[in-house]
């Protein structure tokens, strides 16, 4: 079961995925996204996502357009390396932003990283 945590920082929102994006279980997904009001960017964060099958693919694609068209920027953040071997064998790395936590919000992962020497 997909669980999504929903988090308005500014104009930003970013929802947090847990479980897997399958067929039979992206609704919670869309229906979170279809929620947003009054925001410039959509943020997926998908460090707890454990799968994404062809069908999550194309829901996600479905949510990047459906977003762009709007005006709101999307983009997905906190990438596994089993989803990103996902997106990379199907080459959407190149069509999706992707990014860390990290360069998404750098004053807050700054403060909670350490710094390696």
């Amino acid at each position: 079961m997909l669980k999504v945590h929903a988090k308005k920082l500014e104009a930003v929102e970013v929802l947090s995925l847990e479980g897997q994006i399958v067929s039979g279980d992206t609704e919670t997904l869309r229906g979170a996204v279809r929620l947003v009001d009054g925001i410039s960017d959509i943020v997926l964060d998908l460090s707890n996502v454990s799968a994404v099958d062809a069908h999550g693919l194309g829901v996600l694609l479905q949510l990047r357009e459906q977003t762009l068209a709007n005006g709101i920027h999307f983009e997905l953040m906190n990438v596994n390396e089993p989803v990103s071997r996902v997106f990379k064998i199907t080459r959407l790395d190149t069509v999706f932003q992707i990014n860390s936590g990290i360069q998404f919000f750098p004053n807050t992962a700054h403060m909670r990283m350490p710094v390696a020497a």
